[in-house]
């Protein structure tokens, strides 16, 4: 079993930034891909980010390109998500995940998910 524990969320206003922290703990592996994810409400989990298990590659929804960057300190067991530029849009309670295999969009091919973090966008 591998433990996610998500942190850094918070209310914020359109432009600012926010850093979110994923810690992952228990039968933690290098060889993990994560994820991040968000569900606003009303609305279907999606997809926002994912990292390699090494960090050499990452990937990003359209909507959150050039503006969200993922990144990861394997040495820590934890995954980070960079928010800049914010838009209330991005209201959202925010998930981190962790795949065995490779990096995937689907919420679905996760193994492992956090209780997520909530981030308000004020206008």
């Amino acid at each position: 079993q591998v433990q996610l524990v998500e942190s850094g969320g918070g209310l914020v206003q359109a432009g600012g930034s926010l850093r979110l922290s994923c810690a992952a703990s228990g039968r933690t592996s290098s060889s993990n891909a994560m994820g991040w994810f968000r569900q606003a409400p009303g609305k279907e989990r999606e997809f926002v980010a994912a990292i390699n298990w090494s960090g050499s590659s990452t990937y990003y929804a359209a909507y959150v390109k050039g503006r969200f960057t993922i990144s990861r300190d394997n040495a820590k067991n934890t995954v980070y998500l960079q928010m800049n530029s914010l838009k209330p849009e991005d209201t959202a309670v925010y998930y981190c995940a962790a795949r065995i295999a490779g990096w995937a969009s689907q919420s679905g091919a996760y193994d492992y998910w956090g209780q997520g973090t909530q981030v308000t966008v004020s206008s």
